[in-house]
């Protein structure tokens, strides 16, 4: 399972959204509870630490609070811009509201219309690959809308 923490920033960093994704749920693989407690702790440090340093700590693979196994951390504003990637540091400062899943599913959509809902948080399945093995698999993202 993937879990994502998405975050929006607004002109005046009004809220963001936390993602962890993760794969499947086998061993060698994160569960959800994992997804969810990598996503919360991100988030506690955005808030504790400050967005500039979260972020790096986020975006460095060696920091395992934001990458194990198949979780990693990304985070988006509520426009679909990229503020941080544990996967993909290249797609920081682009604007992906537009990409699609491998199925047509606008997945950066559809993970700010969850950060977006009432309760602000919760999952968003789709098709992408595996960070490891490249192979295109069923993903689950958590996501958590916060502000800072």
């Amino acid at each position: 399972m993937n879990t994502c923490v998405k975050a929006g920033v607004h002109a005046l960093l009004a809220g963001f959204m936390v993602c962890a994704s993760a794969a499947a749920w086998a061993a060698p693989k994160g569960t959800a509870d994992e997804a969810i407690a990598m996503t919360k702790r991100a988030v506690a440090m955005i808030k504790s630490d400050g967005k500039e340093k979260a972020f790096a700590a986020i975006s460095d693979p060696a920091n395992t609070s934001f990458h194990d196994r198949d979780l990693y951390i990304y985070v988006y504003d509520m426009n679909g811009v990229t503020l941080a990637h544990g996967n993909n540091p290249k797609m920081v400062g682009k604007n992906l509201i537009d990409m699609k899943d491998n199925e047509g599913k606008a997945v950066i959509r559809a993970l700010i219309a969850t950060a977006g809902s009432k309760e602000g948080r919760g999952w968003v399945d789709f098709k992408w690959p595996n960070p490891t093995t490249k192979v295109v698999e069923q993903k689950s993202g958590y996501i958590e809308r916060s502000t800072i």
